[in-house]
């Protein structure tokens, strides 16, 4: 018998406490009110001094993040994006062995590209919206030829493996302790509060599939001819 493939688990990144007539507290307060998420898991342990970071001491809770190059190294948490071989170009999740595609400013992977949901194998047997967004390649804006073309690059030293995320694992590496944005902004720049797809489908209906709201890290069931923001990762699902 077949087992579905299980991976280990980020925290939320939520490192204070709470109380309802008060909001929120500076850190994570034994004064508040039991149950508090900041007093359980990764970003906890992190704060205790229990935990030892693959990739450095990076953010204030339990995200273990490693900058990696072109040509697929690790890098220093000071390097920078750019083109070169040895510029940081992906991001590798220590905790569950992802390596994520860091979005920029320009070309292939501009963070203002736009794509529409679409897989010519679709199991669903809805394909989705061909070429409706915009991007880097006039005709190549929809999720699938995306792909391609992360592949083709080469990019961080994978010619093959770039796939859509599933959304649980776009929100996986989402950190709700952070505005206004719900990522890590030091390890995924050039990132805004939009829709991003995954290649989740929608056991509800054919013309919608699953994406995720940075803005917030919510989860909502899109019609594929959005033309929603991508983000690959590389990786065994």
């Amino acid at each position: 018998m077949a087992f579905a493939q299980t991976r280990p688990l980020n925290d939320t990144g939520v490192t204070f406490s709470a109380l309802a007539t008060s909001g929120h507290s500076a850190s994570c307060l034994t004064t508040d009110p039991a149950g508090q998420d900041c007093h359980f898991g990764r970003d906890a342990a992190f704060i205790a001094g229990a935990i030892t970071k693959a990739g450095g001491s990076g953010a204030a809770n339990g995200f273990d993040f490693t900058k990696i190059s072109h040509s697929g190294n690790p890098l220093p948490a000071s390097a920078s994006l750019g083109a070169g071989l040895n510029d940081w170009a992906c991001t590798r999740d220590n905790v569950t062995g992802l390596l994520w595609e860091v979005k920029t400013t320009s070309g292939l992977r501009d963070e203002n590209h736009t794509y529409t949901w679409y897989r010519t194998n679709s199991p669903d047997g809805n394909i989705g919206g061909a070429s409706g967004g915009t991007c880097y390649s006039a005709g190549r804006c929809d999720t699938e030829k995306f792909v391609q073309d992360v592949n083709t690059s080469e990019l961080c030293g994978h010619a093959t493996g770039w796939r859509m995320p599933t959304v649980m694992e776009l929100q996986g590496v989402a950190d709700f302790g952070s505005t206004p944005v719900a990522m890590d902004a030091t390890y995924f720049p050039n990132t805004m509060g939009a829709f991003f797809w995954s290649g989740s489908l929608n056991a509800g209906g054919t013309a919608s599939a699953w994406s995720f709201f940075s803005g917030t890290a919510g989860q909502s069931r899109s019609l594929k001819t959005n033309p929603f923001r991508v983000r690959l990762v590389n990786g065994a699902p």
